[in-house]
């Protein structure tokens, strides 16, 4: 038998170009998803008006974490009004129409915390995950299925996209939209979780969300949670994994 574990990392030359990105990533076994229980839609629905009060009348644009994420779109030459980061699209729903729908526990949770925030929060289902999930520039070849489904689309070549070793999407625009493949389900059990920062300052807010991630996934979605940072000194973390006991005849080897 072979353990595998989850890998997620920065590539080289885009921590070169994006110096002060910071991530914070939860690598989640053995999580229960489904509809959300009574007690979290509560707490959903309290968060929302939370921070639908805090913002009032505050442009979200002059709001350090989201003019951070646009200047990163601009980077790599997206406009960030019209395809805006995961973390404003929410936060522009919730001051536009006044509320964020539910999905299931897991995407919830997620967005309780990017909303909190002001930053992207990403639940990506790792079924179809072949090799490392690594944050790089397209190259164009790469696939990507819509949410939803849908016919097979290809990346705009230098965008920034999660993808695995076959070229695989699992986001694209950075933080913009998530493949179908990566969409966490009411059947998840594993998965890898993403929040990332671009502003200064950012890894006191990336270690903060990650805290209140962990704690709402061991309340809610239960499972073994491994958490970790990564930046441009650090690009990369692998999950701890525990392999089985070698052996034969009745002996173990340590």
């Amino acid at each position: 038998m072979t353990a595998t574990s989850l890998t997620f990392r920065y590539s080289p030359d885009l921590v070169e170009r994006f110096p002060d990105v910071t991530g914070g990533v939860i690598f989640a076994e053995g999580v229960t998803n489904g509809p959300p229980p009574g007690p979290l839609r509560e707490a959903y629905r309290v968060e929302q008006e939370a921070v639908r009060a805090r913002i009032g009348e505050t442009p979200l644009s002059q709001l350090a974490t989201l003019a951070a994420w646009r200047g990163a779109f601009r980077r790599f030459g997206v406009d960030p009004t019209q395809c805006r980061s995961a973390a404003e699209a929410l936060l522009r729903r919730l001051t536009k129409k006044g509320d964020i729908p539910s999905i299931n526990t897991l995407v919830d949770l997620g967005t309780l915390v990017s909303i909190r925030y002001g930053l992207p929060v990403a639940v990506f289902d790792t079924r179809t995950l072949e090799g490392p999930l690594t944050v790089r520039f397209a190259d164009g070849s790469e696939r990507y299925t819509p949410l939803g489904g849908g016919a097979v689309e290809h990346p705009t070549a230098g965008e920034v996209i999660f993808s695995d070793d076959t070229g695989l999407v699992f986001a694209e625009r950075w933080c913009w939209r998530q493949s179908d493949e990566s969409a966490a389900r009411d059947d998840t059990t594993r998965a890898i979780i993403t929040v990332e920062a671009q502003h200064a300052g950012g890894r006191a807010n990336i270690e903060a969300a990650l805290a209140d991630l962990t704690a709402l996934l061991t309340a809610y979605a239960g499972g073994a949670l491994q958490a970790g940072i990564v930046d441009r000194d650090s690009p990369q973390i692998a999950q701890a994994v525990e392999l089985p006991a070698k052996g034969h005849g009745g002996t173990h080897d340590s």
